[in-house]
């Protein structure tokens, strides 16, 4: 409960609002007693704990009649305002908060558990929130402005941040948090449902075997929680090299260089892309190469590193299918300078990808893989799908969750072949097409 709902102001009513304006008035008289060149030396836990004993002693001298409960509340949130991210603290500290979303000063949202979900919390202002905006940016050295009304950046602890401002937006300052995805393990996910214990010796034989594999799905769907619980199968003693946008992989293997791009300064100069990374990165003697994602003219520097000697690379693409990963990477390869064919592409996909984990975030919020499919193209005249595991869907329940059941298939002789050779073995619910016509095969066009 709020200050003010104590008095009758509901929340959603403007409560918090004028709750903002008392926040304001005494972030004001903290400033005023407090030296800042002495805050600035302090540690940050020291320095948040100086704060609200001052704050604690100027509300007890001036501020009104409070319970124990309220003068917390304000305390917390004047000295959030004064270090912090204001009323974003407790999201940003709150672990089942996934996503923050801003649309303007009234309006905020949150993901929980694959559910976005609005909040009864506003900023007292647009400037309150632009204020918010530039304390993020400037933690990294970025400005935004109507010159530069549009910012990527991560902040010190991890987050993604997206912001843009008007007039590119029409709707007030926009501001995206995206958190730090906390490192699951292919066992724990399992208990999610994710995926079941058939499929986790089969994934961990195709890492194991050296397999590259790409990762595919839409946005929120988990690609990058799946990719670090598969980089935690490849055995200690590889080196790896990992490039991503925003630095979020945790891998625990002792030999892992991670690289990270880096956007342009405020002048426009500085910035040092994906695909400068992975053209660097075949020059420090990867064992395997781990992309984050890849999204343009990189495509074709990774695809060209996957079949030319690092086996065993990972990497994700936004696609809703296996079929649409194979044509997006085929776009993406296409982007690049260098100009070749669509054919000599599509024959550059079939040699390096071996294996597409299909990645689908269902109604109930619910994430899963529900395709495992193997790249079986030898003649190299089309994409040669073959499905080897599927999560069949029923309509949602009474209970708001979605069932269904994972179905196996026949692992192509050829890629049980390298696995049989990695001394990896097959689960047995899949077992091994003895001909062509045991697989299920489909064409991507």
């Amino acid at each position: 409960m709020s200050l003010l709902e104590r008095r009758g102001v509901p929340e959603e009513n403007g409560g918090n609002r004028e709750d903002g304006h008392l926040v304001a008035t005494y972030r004001a008289k903290l400033l005023q007693e407090i030296d800042l060149a002495e805050m600035s030396a302090l540690a940050a836990a020291e320095r948040r704990a100086r704060l609200e004993r001052v704050l604690g002693h100027i509300i007890s001298r001036e501020g009104p009649v409070l319970s124990t409960v309220e003068r917390a509340q304000l305390i917390r949130r004047v000295v959030d305002e004064a270090l912090g991210l204001g009323i974003l603290e407790p999201l940003l500290e709150d672990a089942s908060v996934s996503e923050i979303m801003v649309n303007g000063p009234d309006q905020i949202f949150v993901e929980r558990g694959g559910r976005v979900e609005r909040l009864a919390l506003r900023f007292a202002s647009n400037e309150q929130l632009m204020q918010t905006i530039e304390r993020i940016v400037s933690t990294v050295n970025r400005r935004v402005d109507e010159a530069n009304p549009m910012v990527d950046a991560r902040l010190p602890s991890g987050e993604r941040v997206n912001v843009i401002i008007p007039p590119l937006s029409l709707t007030g300052a926009i501001l995206t948090i995206r958190r730090f995805p906390r490192a699951f393990t292919l066992r724990e996910m399992i208990d999610l449902g994710s995926l079941d214990e058939q499929m986790l010796v089969l994934l961990s034989g195709l890492v194991q075997a050296k397999m590259n594999i790409v990762v595919s799905g839409a946005t929120g769907t988990g690609k990058t929680t799946l990719l670090n619980a598969l980089s935690g199968l490849i055995p200690e003693g590889e080196r790896i090299i990992t490039i991503e946008d925003s630095a979020e992989l945790q891998l625990q293997q002792s030999h892992v260089i991670r690289l990270e791009s880096r956007p342009p300064n405020v002048e426009g100069k500085g910035q040092i892309t994906i695909r400068e990374l992975v053209r660097n990165s075949l020059r420090m003697r990867p064992d395997r190469i781990i992309v984050g994602e890849v999204r343009g003219g990189e495509t074709l520097d990774m695809l060209q590193a996957m079949s030319t000697g690092h086996d065993g690379s990972l990497a994700t693409v936004h696609a809703n299918s296996a079929e649409d990963a194979l044509m997006r990477l085929q776009t993406l390869a296409s982007m690049s300078e260098v100009e070749v064919p669509f054919e000599a592409l599509q024959d550059q996909i079939s040699t390096a990808v071996n294996v597409i984990v299909q990645l689908t975030r269902h109604a109930d919020g619910s994430r899963r893989i529900t395709e495992i499919a193997i790249l079986d193209s030898p003649d190299r005249d089309a994409f040669k799908i073959v499905s080897v595991c599927r999560f069949l869907a029923q309509p949602m329940a009474d209970d708001g969750k979605v069932h269904g059941h994972f179905e196996y298939y026949p692992i192509p002789r050829r890629i049980a072949d390298r696995m049989y050779m990695a001394s990896q073995p097959i689960p047995p619910a899949f077992g091994v097409a003895t001909s062509d016509e045991q697989l299920t095969t489909r064409e991507a066009k």
